[in-house]
């Protein structure tokens, strides 16, 4: 039978080691596939996270011979030229602190999360059902596909390579903040936390985020350079600039200020101890 062999990162957040496995391949056998072959005949202890097996939920995110992707999506038919010359790798993200093996602690994204206000719908249109365009709900619709693998934080330069989490909310939450910003019921001014907490102006969009989305969701194009463009023509306009400080213009006048939000839906909700368990 043919075997492929794996090299598998075994540790924790204070180190660890890679070991091989050899795992016999099977037709349509994908990365997911080979780490439970390993679990069940080769070695128990080895942890992963996973859940669907469908590219869906996101949980089995991992970085397989440097690349960021879902071991359920990932074919080994796909690697085996590459397999010929050495191990395939596989890793945890390397964004996020480790847990155990594959596992990560991506907490940290819905901390941040957290801090991004709902939809907050005009006043002549709350309560009441949505008439919207068909390519406003195409445009939103391609941001709700976002399955948060977080394969785009783990990819991104200032997360991955700065570990600039406390200037920048990532990819994943720009994605989140274009679907609400883009929402014609939308009411609330979001350019303001765009521009200072969201940090936007650190991504100088070099695309790598849509090149490893499972989605296939064009992050750079449809929502961090349109976004970057509102908060530029807000903030980064010399005549609008001009115009604001003569009284001419008022700036954001259109939606509500970010400050009208209730403070406890822009906060860091802490996890509990028995959210931890």
């Amino acid at each position: 039978m043919e075997t492929i062999t794996l090299s598998v990162f075994r540790g924790d957040a204070a180190g660890g080691v890679f070991q091989t496995y050899e795992v016999p391949v099977t037709p349509g056998m994908v990365i997911l596939d080979a780490i439970h072959y390993i679990q069940k005949n080769l070695d128990t202890t080895v942890a992963c996270r996973w859940n669907c097996k469908a590219a869906k939920c996101g949980s089995c995110s991992a970085e397989v011979n440097g690349k960021p992707r879902l071991m359920c999506k990932t074919r080994v038919e796909d690697l085996k030229e590459d397999a010929k010359k050495a191990p395939i790798r596989v890793m945890p993200m390397r964004a996020f602190p480790i847990i155990k093996d594959l596992v990560t602690d991506v907490s940290w994204n819905y901390r941040t999360a957290s801090k991004i206000p709902p939809l907050v719908p005009k006043a002549d249109a709350a309560g009441k059902p949505f008439v919207m365009q068909q390519v406003d709900v195409d445009r939103v619709q391609e941001f709700r596909k976002c399955i948060e693998c977080f394969l785009c934080q783990d990819v991104c330069h200032v997360i991955r390579e700065h570990d600039r989490k406390d200037a920048f909310f990532g990819p994943r939450q720009m994605v989140r903040i274009a679907a609400l910003e883009m929402h014609p019921i939308d009411d609330l001014n979001r350019r303001e936390q765009l521009d200072a907490e969201g940090g936007i102006g650190m991504c100088n969009i070099t695309k790598c985020c849509t090149e490893v989305c499972p989605e296939h969701i064009h992050i750079t194009d449809n929502a961090i350079i349109p976004l970057k463009e509102r908060v530029a023509d807000t903030y980064f306009d010399p005549l609008r600039g001009l115009l604001t400080k003569l009284g001419v213009m008022k700036r954001d006048a259109i939606k509500q200020p970010f400050e009208s939000v209730e403070s406890n839906l822009t906060k860091i909700v802490q996890p509990t101890p028995t959210a931890m368990k």
